[in-house]
């Protein structure tokens, strides 16, 4: 079983927000893969999907078994949907958990492993429920960034706030639509290939 993990504010009013990219991401990734629809899990405080993808082991193919987790806590309480669902380090071996990254660029993304949280309070929370953090994330950057490519990252609290919770212009929603349809595209192949195959094409 692979566990795949949204993160955002739930709530209407933070659709299409830059904290909501990992939650948008998860929810695309169901859609292309005709997944059932999202539930209600009230023991999790989550909406919970499931479908199959087609695993390749060897070359003896087979279909992986998925559960999509969108926790329906506020950010840095995400770990909270997740605790009673990732209860070992074997089963956290297989969870992705796809966030938004202030230090990196609108259009860049990256595969991890194992890392610090770099200041994420989501990713806090989750190693906190679960224990560790020996477990692939996929981050999203949402800093703009100069003609020369260098990253303009928001300081102090209050703009931090404003942006991350702010919308996508639309000259990034351009972007951020090739890194959307490319990250589903990642997730697929996380499950076919392992992490490691994955990040050559996509880090």
């Amino acid at each position: 079983m692979f566990y795949i993990v949204g993160l955002g504010n739930p709530g209407n009013e933070y659709d299409g927000s830059r904290h909501n990219i990992g939650r948008e991401i998860v929810e695309k990734f169901i859609n292309k893969n005709d997944f059932e629809s999202f539930q209600v899990d009230k023991k999790n405080n989550a909406l919970i999907s499931g479908g199959e993808i087609a695993g390749i082991d060897g070359k003896k193919t087979k279909k992986e078994k998925v559960m999509a987790i969108l926790p329906e806590t506020f950010m840095n309480k995400s770990g909270n949907s997740l605790k009673k669902i990732i209860t070992s380090a074997k089963k956290a071996k297989t969870l992705i958990v796809v966030h938004d990254d202030l230090d990196m660029g609108i259009g860049s993304a990256k595969i991890v492993f194992g890392k610090k949280s770099g200041g994420h309070k989501g990713i806090d929370s989750i190693n906190r429920a679960i224990k560790t953090r020996d477990y692939i994330r996929i981050k999203i950057g949402i800093s703009p960034t100069t003609p020369t490519g260098k990253i303009k990252k928001p300081k102090g609290e209050d703009k931090v706030v404003k942006h991350v919770l702010g919308k996508f212009s639309p000259k990034e929603q351009k972007e951020i639509k090739k890194i959307e349809k490319k990250t589903v595209e990642v997730l697929e192949q996380i499950i076919q290939y392992g992490y490691l195959k994955a990040m050559n094409g996509y880090n």
